[in-house]
């Protein structure tokens, strides 16, 4: 275990006037406070608290931050008090403690009220002195790299905690080196035979690779040499979680992976990025497409680097990321490598200097707690922060050229959301570079687009809430969604209840509802009238609360009254958020004769026509439906050049999605396109593969036939998206297939 002048030498190295005094004081308190604790391992519990406090000593942080690091457990653990820790060392040390000693333990499996609230606290905490983050991550990754001390099922309940909310948390403050290490610790608890899988096959890759790896090197550092530039290159072995992930994301097997290994190149300064960036390109062929300029445009966390990729010098694929030393420093220590919090404190106290900027990614926590805390239940807040954490991003523009950063696969709807909440909730329409484009459209980097808004009040689809990925556009959608519902109710409330003092010859008024609130257990008018819309509360019920000699009895004809106004209300509900009914379609069967069954796809009326484009669509893709008069309407994949045809064609432009439920087994129509060698029963095995994935050849022909190929396009029947790609991967490894690929994919 540490010693206490151990722990001050640690400081001391990178802050010279460190404030000693604070360090032995903290040390000595907390030690005394866990006195004869232990860990579940056998260890001292102070040992925790120590290495916490060691791991921010990595990060070169104040004494402050090290302090409360030792002393994070010592009220929730011990006898110590908030007042008492206030007074021995200070109310912003004892503000950073309590703050850290009310967050509950999560919970991922069970009480998810209980955790979303937590996680809204540590957020809270967060926004308001980051180091409260820093302490927690630092606890976390303590907690997880002992985590095999603790009983299975408390581990798993940890490890899946870690993954969802920690991991990600630590990669948008960007400590990506955090980030990879709690996800490579909840990984090998979480799937330890996939772990051991993978990593096993990295270290075979590793040593096999030694030799390219030092040649590459080797070949770059010769030619920066050469021009004069300043530069180290380091080879990098991608981690087994981000491995697997990728495997898992792409279908794709170990041996089909290209960029296990990644270079970095560090060099002096931004201009020495550009400069190395143009010897590269100019010595090696550039893969399209590969190149990232992230110095230009920096991610949300603050991340700046130019990420390419190029044709080695065994005309192997190599992927290269170049930045400063200090780029660097701040893509592994994120907000903690940043000045204002290392050195944001005077004299070794806790009060923070105050700075006159703060990190992007400090700033979209502060951003992410506003447009997330407000209104939502819970349930809602915890899945919508989720969101928001799992992010990979994308860099679009508004017409006047304001950068809008978003998650992978976001659409037109989130861009609006992100811009503004009205915005999106006018939303009718969007034009992508200048196109317009279904709302459902995946934005790609550097597209420009332009929110086409209603001039007249509207609400936003309820189904749009299955279309947004950011938490943002989702927590909107659904406030707005649950404000028209109520209102409806509200509005269905108050004509059943004049209908009924009409009846009942009584006098009926807001300002008299008002004042019975208390007897009815409502907060306000419209929480009554809406319970009453909804079924919760009688017309009766309220009458008596008003008037409560009055002698009502309920009238024969409430039971259909009462379902003629849930009809209305579900009519009214069916126009304003489009909740439609199965579309349907027709299909040959066997015998020649047309039969019709029920095309799963939401947001076409059920009278209409539906049919697949030629190149079929399965779930998973991102659908638009075309509108042909005396056609119907065509479903096409979202991807799909044929959609170039309806451009000038926006008024049939239909958003639609899958309506399918996880227990409902049905193929739908897919085409690819594969390449096989030109040899005896290479069609057997091809349809064999098909046949053992539970897939259906509908047709196939021979597009090209050459002297050593075939190229073979086949209709399938698949299930989903996962069980395409599945195919193809199989496809693809089998010996007598040189390439295999979805046709329009």
């Amino acid at each position: 275990m540490m010693r206490q002048y151990e722990l001050v030498e640690r400081v001391q190295r990178y802050k010279p006037d460190v404030n000693e005094a604070l360090l032995n004081k903290a040390y000595v308190y907390a030690m005394q406070k866990h006195g004869h604790q232990r860990r579940a391992s056998g260890d001292p519990y102070f040992s925790h608290p120590l290495e916490v406090a060691a791991i921010l000593t990595d990060m070169h942080l104040d004494e402050a931050t090290i302090a409360v690091a030792l002393l994070h457990d010592t009220i929730e653990d011990t006898t110590a008090t908030r007042s008492e820790i206030d007074e021995v060392f200070g109310p912003d040390i004892g503000k950073l403690v309590d703050g850290l000693t009310k967050l509950k333990r999560l919970d991922l499996v069970s009480k998810k009220a209980e955790q979303a609230e937590n996680l809204r606290k540590l957020l809270i905490a967060i926004s308001e002195d980051v180091r409260v983050l820093l302490v927690k991550l630092a606890d976390r990754l303590h907690n997880m790299r002992t985590l095999n001390h603790v009983p299975e099922a408390k581990r798993q309940r940890i490890a899946e905690e870690t993954m969802d909310i920690y991991a990600p948390l630590a990669g948008r403050m960007g400590m990506q080196d955090m980030r990879e290490e709690l996800e490579d610790l909840a990984f090998r608890s979480l799937n330890p035979e996939a772990y051991k899988t993978v990593t096993a096959r990295l270290e075979a890759y590793a040593e096999r690779s030694k030799p390219i790896v030092a040649g590459i090197e080797t070949a770059l550092s010769t030619m920066f040499a050469e021009r004069n530039i300043k530069a180290t290159v380091k080879g990098r072995m991608k981690k087994p979680w981000s491995i697997f992930r990728k495997m898992e994301a792409k279908a794709l097997s170990f041996e089909q992976l290209s960029d296990i290994i990644g270079f970095r190149v560090f060099v002096e300064t931004v201009d020495d990025c550009y400069r190395a960036l143009g010897a590269i390109h100019t010595t090696w062929q550039m893969v399209p497409g590969r190149f990232k300029d992230y110095i230009s445009i920096p991610k949300q966390n603050d991340y700046r680097s130019l990420h390419t990729t190029i044709l080695g010098p065994s005309k192997q694929r190599v992927e290269l990321q170049i930045r400063t030393r200090q780029m660097n420093e701040v893509a592994e220590y994120g907000v903690a490598a940043h000045a204002i919090y290392k050195d944001g404190v005077k004299n070794g106290g806790a009060a923070p200097v105050a700075v006159s900027r703060e990190t992007n990614a400090y700033s979209w926590l502060r951003r992410t707690i506003e447009s997330l805390s407000d209104g939502d239940n819970p349930e809602d807040f915890l899945e919508n922060t989720k969101l928001e954490l799992f992010q990979d991003q994308v860099f679009a523009f508004t017409p006047k050229g304001m950068l809008i950063a978003l998650p992978r696969g976001a659409t037109p709807i989130d861009f609006a959301y992100a811009v503004h909440t009205s915005v999106g909730d006018s939303c009718v329409g969007a034009k992508v570079n200048g196109r317009v484009m279904p709302l459902m459209t995946e934005l790609q980097n550097g597209d420009e687009v332009e929110i086409i808004r209603s001039k007249e009040p509207q609400t936003p689809p309820a189904a749009w809430e299955t279309i947004v990925v950011t938490g943002k556009a989702r927590s909107a959608i659904r406030r707005a969604t649950k404000t028209a519902i109520r209102k409806q109710y509200s509005g269905l409330g108050q004509r059943m209840l004049e209908r009924a003092f009409e009846r009942a010859a009584k006098k009926y008024t807001r300002e008299a509802l008002s004042n019975v609130l208390p007897r009815l257990a409502r907060r306000d008018v419209e929480d009554v009238l809406a319970a009453v819309g909804r079924g919760e509360l009688t017309t009766v019920d309220v009458m008596r609360a008003i008037y409560p000699d009055a002698k009502v009895e309920k009238s024969a004809t409430a039971p259909k009254q009462k379902e003629e106004g849930w009809s209305r209300l579900r009519n009214a509900a069916g126009m304003l958020f489009q909740v439609p009914g199965r579309a349907s379609r027709t299909r040959k069967a066997k015998d020649g004769e047309v039969t019709s069954g029920a095309l799963p796809i939401r947001g076409v009326r059920g009278d209409l026509p539906v049919k697949f484009a030629p190149e079929g669509a399965v779930p998973g893709d991102r659908i638009v439906g075309i509108l042909q008069p005396g056609e119907g309407i065509t479903i096409y994949p979202i991807q799909s050049p044929s959609l170039t045809a309806f451009d000038d064609q926006p008024e049939n432009w239909i958003d639609v999605r899958w309506d399918i439920g996880e227990d409902r087994k049905e193929r739908f129509p897919a085409r690819i396109v594969v390449t096989a060698l030109n040899a005896p029963g290479s069609l057997a095995e091809i349809a064999q593969v098909i046949a053992a994935n539970d897939a259906n050849i509908h047709t196939l022909s021979m597009v090209r036939t050459a002297p050593d190929y075939t190229e073979m396009l086949i209709d399938l029947e698949v299930y989903d998206m996962k069980h395409l790609n599945r195919l193809l991967s199989q496809l693809k490894s089998n010996a007598a297939v040189s390439a295999a690929k979805r046709v329009n994919g």
